[in-house]
């Protein structure tokens, strides 16, 4: 039983990738979210995560995050580099709302090409308490995401 629910969540996990990156493929070129701008900060709703939450404002390997609030848990989380310049947007999905195959919909995203995707586990952090994934859609290289210090 437990290794079904283990295959179960593996492959909801496997459809949330290829969901994301096919909408945001479908997206490029097309009117997606204006208020993600390309460069720091992103206007609109969107709030600096470390005026938010106990953390840095730059956090090494993912960049300056912003989200809008109304937005949370999911996000987008657009990150930033230490130029200013959007490098990827950030999905932070908890596993308690897989488990319970809940649907996310109409996710935002930036108007951009994205590179690559990384998916990680996060047992949870200040904002985002219980345990999730990250979804990461880069819009630079991987070499350039694992510069990010």
């Amino acid at each position: 039983m437990k290794r079904l629910r283990v295959k179960s969540r593996l492959l909801v996990l496997c459809l949330l990738v290829i969901g994301v990156m096919f909408f945001a493929g479908t997206m490029e070129g097309m009117c997606a979210e204006k208020q993600m701008s390309k460069m720091a900060p992103p206007g609109g709703n969107y709030k600096k995560v470390s005026s938010l939450v106990a953390l840095p404002d730059f956090i090494p390997g993912m960049g300056t995050l912003y989200v809008d609030p109304a937005t949370l848990p999911a996000g987008p989380f657009l990150a930033y580099d230490r130029k200013g310049q959007l490098v990827s947007s950030v999905y932070m999905i908890p596993l308690k709302d897989m488990n319970e195959h809940k649907e996310f919909k109409n996710l935002k995203v930036a108007q951009m090409k994205v590179d690559h995707v990384d998916m990680y586990f996060n047992a949870g952090h200040p904002g985002v308490p219980d345990p999730h994934y990250h979804v990461i859609l880069w819009y630079v290289s991987p070499e350039k995401a694992v510069a990010m210090k």
